[in-house]
This record gives C-alpha cells, structure tokens and sequence, in this order.
C-alpha cells in the first residue's frame, strides 16, 4: 500500500475513470492514472469509447475497461450535440453496470466534457465522492477555436463552475490549471493538487535508429501527437513549406506520428503544396514503432499556436520528446517553456517562417543539439517523469478514501 503517514486501510476501495475523449490505454494520461492506482492497491475501473477491433469489456492490467462504441466524428453543432448525448447516456449506462458489477467508492472523472459532475452528484447521493480530472480548459479552447467569447463561452463557464463545486477534489495538470481552480473555480487550494502529464521512463527509451525513416534525406523532424483544430499541424506544414522552397533546404524529412479530427484535411493540405516528398503522416502507431521513430528523429517540433488555451496548456508532446533525448523547436507558450527550460528553441509565436529558420538553425549545430538532449533527459528524469506525478496521485487518493490510524 502506498505510504501517507500511519496504517492505512484502504481494503476494497475501488475508483470508477471516466474519460471520452479518447480510447483507453491510447490515453496514455488516463491509463498511466488507472495502473498506477491499481499498482497502489486501489480496484479500478475504467469507461471510456471502445476502438474497432476492441472488447466491450477488458481486464488490462489489472484493470476492468468497460467500452462503448465511438461515435463517428462530426463537426456540425447539431451533429456534435447528438456525439455528446450518446457519449454522456453510454457513459451513464456502463456507470450502472460496474456499480452493479464491481462498485466504486469515487468517480474520477476527466474533461472534456464538463458535464459529468451531473453523474457526480447522482452518485453523492449514494455516498460517493468525486475526483475533477482537469485535462482541458473548455471556455479556453472555445475562445481558441472561435475566436471570440459569447453565450457559449458562459454556458461553458457555468458548467466548468458546476465541476468545481461538486468535485471533493480537483487534479489539475500544471499550475496554471491549478490557479484557475482557485481563482475561477473558488476551490479551496488545499483540494487542489497537480498531477503532471510526465512520460514513463519506461516506455520512452532510445532504441537502434532506422536511417530508412529519413527515406534518403539527411535530417528527420518529428511531430507527435494528437491533430485536432487547435494543435498546430497546419502551422507546421507551412513552416516546412519556408524550409523547403524559402530556404532550399530538401534534406529535412517531416515525420508527422498520431491521428485526430482534421488530419485528411492536414494529409490534402500538404499534399496540394507539394510537400510529399519531405511530409508523410504515419496515423497511431505502435509503441514499439514510436520508439524507433523518436530514437532515430534528430528534433522534436512543437507547432502548438499562442492562443488562450495551448499558452497555459502542458504538451505531453514535449515531455515526451525530452524524454527521448530530442532537443525541441516550439513556439515561445507559458507552459511549454516552464516544461522545456533549456531543451528547447523558442519561437515568436505563430511565425512559420521563423519556425523554419530556427528549426535550420538547430539541425546546423549538432553541438547545440547535444547540449540540449543532455538538459532534457536531465529535467525529466529529475522532475517530469511520471514517477514524480504518480506519488502525488496516490497520495490524493490515500488521504481522500483511506483511513489512516
């Protein structure tokens, strides 16, 4: 059992993760939160959206997945709102069976959406407590995607509110989240903890690079990550537009790994300015996979834009490259640079053609690289790496549903 000061007794105490943005383990967050609790004697079950090829129902790891189909991606309002029902009412549905079936103390509930404390305070009712999992600022990412506020940014912000209140504790994801708990949310500060996003060591580890990713080219430049509206992938393929014909530079090869909303319209994108011979997508890819691609990358780019949400966001993405020993090109975000420190180059933000010519720069100075590989490694293994999150999620949970004598 995990270590809080005294006896604990914690015997039988299960936890219900609920998260429907995406599949798990593919959400590597979530999944790392769910084993690790298990790893700590906690029971755990999780419901999240179920891939094709997935059981409706699992046992990974020690931990009972329960699956609902995906609904298939829209982007229409009315088309989203019918996505959001059939989520919310699957999700409530499989509630009820692992209540049934297994029972839970707690449910830990991860956004988006902000709607589940509805599903909490159903279950308050019961005796049960509720954990706020703070993955994404929702008014935020309106106000990033839209580019202005409006009625639907307070109906966002009422219902962020709603989260706070009924949440008996709030886990935000770096300190900029947690101020916003206290400051926006009226959270008590003592029930709010951070639990960063940092990689496992030990499924981040160089492995022998393969040159035939470079697919001929000198350099190799990696993005990884999820590619929805707000990520920054079309910024990135602008920016290897400038290296290729603002600079002349043919060597470089763009590897762009994972998947998201808007990614056949990022594959038309670049293929219609005649980047296939440097940009290829290669979708999700296996962690064996991964690590190949990372262990061979020379740089890791994050193309996320300043905007009200990815300023104050955390990329796992940067972590992970640090992680791996890449040194970074990013535009100049709050997070990013508390994240990256010296492990990566800043750019002014939103500026492709800059992005570019640092990303030039960087590849030019392979001592630079070095320097910086050597920093990152460093700072994650010190301070970022899962590890150090996992002791404080514990803990969260020891003093919320154990008693300690």
């Amino acid at each position: 059992m995990p270590s809080g000061g005294g006896i604990l007794a914690c015997t039988g105490k299960r936890i219900l993760i609920i998260v429907e943005n995406l599949p798990v383990p593919f959400d590597r967050r979530v999944w790392m939160e769910a084993t690790s609790l298990v790893q700590a004697g906690f029971g755990v079950s999780v419901i999240s959206p179920r891939k094709p090829g997935d059981a409706p129902h699992a046992v990974i790891d020690g931990v009972s997945v329960y699956r609902y189909r995906m609904y298939p991606p829209t982007r229409g309002f009315i088309s989203f709102l019918w996505e959001f029902s059939y989520c919310w009412v699957m999700t409530f549905w499989l509630s009820l069976v692992v209540w049934r079936r297994e029972g839970f103390d707690v449910i830990h509930a991860c956004n988006p959406p902000d709607t589940y404390w509805l599903l909490g305070r159903f279950y308050k009712l019961f005796g049960k407590k509720y954990v706020f999992d703070h993955h994404d600022l929702n008014p935020e990412l309106y106000e990033s995607r839209f580019g202005k506020r409006g009625w639907i940014h307070r109906v966002l912000l009422w219902l962020e509110r709603q989260q706070f209140r009924t949440a008996d504790r709030v886990i935000a994801t770096n300190e900029s989240y947690r101020q916003v708990a206290i400051e926006r949310g009226g959270v008590v500060p003592k029930r709010v903890v951070v639990v960063r996003s940092g990689p496992d060591l030990n499924r981040f580890h160089r492995v022998a690079p393969n040159p035939s990713l470079k697919r001929g080219k000198r350099y190799l430049a990696v993005y990884l990550g999820v590619m929805g509206p707000q990520d920054g992938v079309d910024y990135l393929i602008r920016a290897a537009e400038h290296v290729v014909r603002t600079f002349g530079r043919e060597d470089v090869q763009f590897v762009l790994v994972g998947d998201g909303d808007v990614r056949p319209d990022l594959e038309a994108m670049a293929h219609q300015m005649g980047l296939d011979e440097w940009v290829y997508f290669t979708g999700r890819i296996p962690d064996e996979q991964l690590q190949e691609v990372l262990s061979t990358a020379d740089v890791g780019l994050a193309p996320d834009p300043k905007n009200p949400l990815n300023d104050v966001s955390s990329m796992n993405k940067v972590v992970e490259y640090m992680a791996m020993g890449l040194p970074i090109v990013s535009f100049d975000l709050k997070e990013t640079r508390y994240s990256a420190g010296e492990a990566a180059v800043y750019v002014t933000p939103n500026d492709e053609r800059e992005f570019a010519q640092r990303l030039i720069e960087l590849l030019d100075d392979p001592d630079r690289r070095q320097r910086m590989s050597e920093y990152g490694i460093r700072r994650v293994q010190e301070h970022l790496a899962w590890e150090h999150s996992r002791k404080v999620l514990v803990q969260l949970y020891t003093e919320l549903l154990c008693d300690q004598s």
